[in-house]
């Protein structure tokens, strides 16, 4: 199975994201600009989160992207949903009722087992993503950073984050 890199790079958005201070705010540039990719193609992953209810977005120039829930609380399996779709990665298309000399429907009955296979795999695959969330992620890196790379992530945060407008301005 292949993921789009929408997905890697909007799971390390995300990630970035729950290092914000509260109430504060991202850009799309900056954060293409941190993970080096197309701002255009980042933007779009963004914003399909945002749809999803995993990005909060203030518009305008000073706007930018935050969490939209707790990091516990978005899964893996979330984020790839937002990108790709609920569609499985396997759809049956039932070719085994096409070619020459078709059997009759009897045979048909049952589903396929090819397709039945895939469909225990993607439930699996599914189960797997929906266990593991942006908090624990993070809570690995800690285990295993040696302060390199949560320096790094920190010190871009503290030059580009940006405060959320107040609700009272």
């Amino acid at each position: 199975m292949k993921l789009s890199e929408g997905i890697e790079q909007a799971i390390h958005s995300v990630s970035m994201l729950a290092g914000l201070a509260p109430g504060g705010l991202l850009s799309a540039a900056a954060l293409a600009e941190f993970h080096g990719v197309s701002p255009s193609y980042l933007l779009k992953h963004l914003q399909a989160l945002s749809q999803a209810g995993i990005l909060a977005t203030e518009p305008g120039p000073k706007g930018g992207y935050r969490l939209a829930r707790a990091a516990d609380a978005i899964t893996l399996l979330d984020i790839v949903l937002a990108i790709e779709g609920p569609q499985p990665a396997f759809r049956c298309q039932e070719i085994r009722q096409r070619g020459p000399n078709p059997l009759p429907q009897r045979y048909f009955a049952q589903p396929c087992g090819i397709s039945a296979a895939m469909l225990r795999a993607e439930r699996a695959y599914r189960d797997e993503l929906r266990r593991i969330t942006i908090a624990a992620i993070l809570a690995d890196l800690t285990v295993s950073d040696d302060g390199g790379i949560t320096a790094r992530g920190c010190a871009f945060l503290e030059r580009h984050g940006r405060r959320a407008r107040s609700t009272t301005e």
